[in-house]
């Protein structure tokens, strides 16, 4: 089993912890490189999130070897082994802790920002890492939560070795951990992607994840679970789609999530507008337009006419679940994902309610925009001009009901503070608007 990227990673890992699901637990992500899994566990946990700042401490002439680790709350986990082995003094141990200790206090500023961390005392914690090699840092968090009074932690890490999970046994009341390799060389071995964590990263995923959690209360007027919220394999053609289907109690309108190139069902952009959707009463379908192996071949990636008839497979599929019957459809396109949405919203048989493109190249979808009639809202970020003007020329050629919204000081990408919330209350707003005066659902049976 070898990891996409860390999304993947926490992707899967969340599938083993979903019976912690609204529960008193509280996930927590060991910066840097833990916090992007933590942040989908959390996600699928409907869990706050925060860090466990751990810093590992290295042999100052080989600094991947770590012979200890100092966590928050002064505490500090020595592997006399490695200590023994490499011969280090005491002054070797204080001067190396002594820098680390103060690199961890920068990183607390930096990631809490001024606020106090969250009550551990009688909850469940979980601690997630992206991997475990020697465990040095592992079990210093595991002490510093159970100083802080969890009451159960449980360990969560996608891939570690088998000697370091053995040894952390006593340290956690459960340890869930997808993969461990007899031959445990690095971490990275086990991540296509495996790129460093910024601290911008972090703190953008711990914002989100306080956004989320803020405005979680309002997911629902009742305290009903979701009707469904699984992941599926759709059939079109040849090919096998894996995605995630989530339909709240009584859903308004279902949105298909068209991916750009590079991306995927498990793009944290798209999920975090999802999760936007679904608190307002939408239901979701993020899938893969291409098959593990279909995505290898770059060119794929903009084969419209091949990413539209996937789009319009899915749609019919959803369409045949009884319960999607009568619910208006929508399609939010990301990038090349735009222009496919939009191709596919060109046939009448599939009666798209309403379009979102973020960040979108609507103008491959060329001879196509014209048979457009769903109603669509075009959204590009303010630094992005060349896309801003495709967009431009994509609007003039389009005979629908269409809206232009330009979200100042955004990039492509959406990642300024604020820029992808900004995305998602336009995608609700237009979605809700057009959802309501859609007449093309069937009537309900």
């Amino acid at each position: 089993m070898v990891f996409r990227d860390r999304v993947d990673a926490g992707s899967r890992l969340a599938t083993r912890l979903i019976a912690l699901r609204d529960t008193d637990v509280v996930v927590l992500g060991l910066p840097r490189g833990g916090v992007p899994v933590a942040f989908e566990v959390a996600r699928a946990l409907r869990a706050p999130l925060d860090v466990l700042v751990i810093r590992k401490l290295g042999v100052p002439y080989q600094p991947e070897l770590a012979f200890g680790a100092v966590g928050e709350d002064d505490t500090r986990v020595l592997n006399t082994l490695v200590v023994r082995r490499t011969g280090l003094s005491e002054d070797d141990i204080d001067a190396v802790q002594q820098h680390e200790r103060a690199e961890l206090a920068r990183r607390v500023d930096t990631y809490r920002q001024g606020r106090d961390g969250p009550s551990l005392r009688g909850r469940t914690v979980v601690l997630v890492d992206d991997g475990i090699a020697t465990g040095a840092t592992a079990r210093a968090a595991c002490r510093v939560a159970r100083a802080r009074g969890a009451a159960r932690i449980v360990l969560a890490t996608p891939v570690a070795a088998r000697g370091a999970l053995a040894s952390l046994r006593p340290e956690a009341d459960e340890i869930v951990c997808l993969k461990t390799p007899l031959l445990f060389d690095a971490v990275g071995q086990w991540y296509r992607h495996f790129g460093q964590t910024s601290d911008d990263e972090v703190v953008d995923l711990l914002a989100r994840a306080a956004l989320a959690a803020r405005e979680r209360p309002r997911v629902a007027t009742s305290g009903d679970p979701p009707l469904v919220d699984d992941d599926v394999t759709i059939t079109v053609g040849e090919a096998e789609l894996n995605g995630h289907l989530m339909v709240p109690e009584a859903a308004t309108g279902m949105v298909v999530f068209a991916h750009g190139s590079g991306s995927s069902r498990h793009s944290p952009r798209n999920r975090f507008v999802a999760t936007s959707l679904q608190r307002a009463g939408l239901g979701t379908l993020l899938f893969d337009l291409l098959t593990p192996a279909e995505e290898f071949e770059r060119a794929n990636v903009f084969a419209i006419g091949l990413l539209a008839n996937r789009l319009a497979g899915v749609t019919r599929w959803l369409a045949g679940m009884h319960y999607a019957d009568g619910l208006p459809i929508g399609y939010f396109g990301a990038s090349t994902g735009a222009a496919a949405a939009l191709r596919a919203a060109a046939d009448p048989e599939l009666k798209i309610a309403a379009v979102v493109s973020r960040g979108g190249r609507p103008d491959l979808a060329d001879l196509f925009l014209t048979a457009v009639r769903a109603p669509t809202l075009l959204i590009v970020g303010g630094n992005d001009p060349a896309v801003i003007e495709l967009n431009r020329f994509a609007q003039r050629a389009m005979a629908c009901e269409t809206r232009l919204e330009i979200v100042p000081g955004a990039t492509h990408l959406f990642a300024e503070p604020g820029a992808l919330a900004a995305v998602a209350e336009l995608a609700r707003d237009w979605f809700r608007t057009h959802f309501r005066g859609s007449t093309t659902g069937r009537a309900r049976r």
